[in-house]
């Protein structure tokens, strides 16, 4: 597995800056490889045959064992058992002998032959980028022996076959479901809702979600965006690999996504494909910063400040403050675009009022980050740049009515905000 050193040049810095990502997205997904393979190196220290196995399925297949490095969890698992291994908390079993599992994985996809003890969680072996076994509560560790065929798991109670054809459910087996059937940019996406580090600190669902309710939704979102918003539509098929379920909450829909697992986004079932479209384009520009973030320091060491802003109840630091307002910039320019798109009526009203108050709340944002004394240089021209697409959009018209509204949804935010947490300060945008 190769690994490259990666320096952001400071044209593509500005593109992303502004919101955008042509020609930046391919240098983003490389250095997360590198990193995941920098991190996959130090474990193999600690579990040299799955390190050994893993090195025999890359020289044979390249590409096959590419895919389940960058698999998002498998960065989410190597960075928590990197912390583990050098002192930290050991979470979600956490430990070196997971590279089992990875190298069982890659060797599958490769069909590179050999045998690896593999490590068991609640009753399952998880594949990344592949599925899980269940192999029953107690069975702690398996061993997965890779033939031409396809893979057998063996623990002591018995054996579970994996056909060759890993996409086919088997007795046993529980291959991940691609979001979409059809081929296309977005039947890439996987349905993981089997790995326990697909997003640790979310609430998944307990039951596996109905695929036949979720794919109309994504189809219609897929469409939209490729015919109104086909930048984002290109950053979503070259980031997003992973759609994690979230257990539905009370009211609304949840979207998140981790630094450590780049290319998961989690999500409560999506309601319809406008609000779909809109969580993907925000949570895209959540990926594209932490990448970002990995190659540029853009905010000073936490001293502990914080700060409002318009989308939480809680008070954010200024590394939280800058995630948020990079991801609703994101969410200003789709608005932008679906109030050119959409008819007249209803729809056109709803883009209207969401451009305008996501617009005014990033303002907000980066009004407070500019000012807040916890931006590196690096950090001061990275806002300054979104801040100047942003004082574009502040110029252009929007209805009475529209206006009105946003303005009223922010003013109840923020006077809710200030009932719990004391008066804000928001200096206006720099000229």
């Amino acid at each position: 597995m190769s690994m490259a050193y990666h320096r952001l040049p400071a044209s593509l810095f500005d593109v992303l800056a502004a919101g955008g990502g042509a020609g930046a997205i391919g240098l983003l997904r490389r250095s997360q490889y590198s990193k995941h393979v920098l991190l996959l190196r130090g474990i193999g220290e600690h579990a040299p045959a799955a390190y050994d196995l893993l090195a025999r399925a890359q020289r044979r297949d390249p590409g096959a064992v590419g895919a389940v490095v960058r698999y998002p969890t498998v960065g989410a698992w190597a960075y928590r058992t990197t912390l583990a291994l050098r002192g930290g908390p050991r979470r979600l079993g956490a430990c070196a002998d997971g590279l089992g599992n990875v190298a069982a994985a890659a060797a599958i996809r490769a069909g590179e032959p050999g045998e690896i003890p593999v490590s068991a969680v609640d009753g399952r072996v998880v594949l990344p980028s592949l599925g899980a076994v269940d192999v029953g509560a107690g069975a702690g560790v398996a061993t997965v022996r890779i033939t031409p065929d396809g893979a057998r798991v063996r623990t002591a109670g018995g054996h579970v076959d994996i056909p060759a054809r890993y996409r086919e459910a088997a007795a046993g087996w529980r291959p991940l479901r691609p979001v979409l059937p059809a081929a296309g940019e977005m039947a890439g996406i996987l349905l993981d809702d089997v790995d326990p580090f697909r997003m640790p600190a979310a609430a998944h669902t307990a039951v596996a979600p109905d695929l036949s309710t979720w794919r109309p939704t994504f189809t219609a979102a897929w469409d939209l965006l490729r015919q109104h918003h086909p930048r984002v539509a290109a950053e979503v098929a070259a980031v997003i690999a992973v759609a994690v379920p979230l257990a539905t909450p009370p009211h609304g829909h949840v979207s998140s996504s981790a630094p450590e697992a780049f290319g998961a986004v989690a999500m409560s079932e999506p309601a319809d494909a406008r609000g779909l479209a809109a969580t993907l384009a925000h949570e895209v520009q959540h990926m594209k910063l932490s990448a970002v973030l990995d190659l540029v320091a853009l905010t000073h060491a936490d001293d502990g400040s914080r700060y409002y802003a318009p989308w939480r109840e809680d008070p954010r630091p200024a590394s939280g403050l800058l995630q948020g307002t990079y991801a609703h910039l994101g969410v200003t320019g789709f608005w932008r675009r679906q109030r050119a798109a959409d008819a007249v009526g209803d729809t056109v009203a709803v883009a209207d009022t969401e451009f305008a108050r996501w617009r005014d709340a990033t303002a907000v944002g980066c009004g407070t980050l500019l000012a807040s004394g916890q931006l590196t240089r690096d950090g001061e021209r990275f806002v300054a740049t979104m801040t100047a697409t942003l004082r574009r959009w502040l110029d252009e018209p929007v209805p009475g009515p529209a206006r009105r509204l946003a303005t009223a949804e922010n003013e109840r935010h923020r006077a809710r905000w200030e009932e719990r947490h004391g008066p804000v300060l928001v200096p206006a945008l720099p000229r």
